[in-house]
């Protein structure tokens, strides 16, 4: 594990994400970690689950926390996919990619229900937990 994400199952876009990653993670160098499961703040104290829903988090193997974006960026870049998401991590474009991050992660439920025609995930409509043990 080179990378652990801490992610809302909950969200269908965040979801989906997740399984197109791991679907192209060969070398099982991420891990995904759902910040709604019951005993994620005795697994994980360090982080918070509340700035988790705000924000993405991830912690590298050697311990560093990554949010938002960087977690993004790291994580396709660890798949050797999309590589255009790393334009957004240029001085140039990190400011408003990050500003227009917040605003995406701060309404991901409407922008979910608008894209997908699900606001939330449960175990059956979004499979979550299942397909990444």
């Amino acid at each position: 594990m080179q990378l652990r994400i801490f992610y809302d199952a909950q969200c269908p876009l965040c979801a989906e994400e997740m399984r197109q990653l791991k679907f192209f993670d060969h070398r099982q160098l991420i891990e995904l970690q759902d910040i709604n499961q019951a005993d994620f703040t005795s697994k994980y104290p360090h982080i918070d689950r509340s700035e988790a829903s705000d924000i993405l988090h991830a912690e590298t193997e050697e311990g560093t926390l990554l949010l938002g974006l960087d977690v993004t960026a790291q994580a396709w870049g660890l798949v050797n996919q999309k590589p255009w998401i790393q334009l957004l991590r240029t001085p140039l474009l990190r400011k408003v990619s990050d500003k227009a991050y917040l605003v995406f992660a701060k309404n991901r439920f409407k922008i979910s229900k608008l894209l997908t025609g699900k606001e939330r995930c449960d175990e059956q409509s979004c499979g979550v937990g299942k397909q990444f043990d």
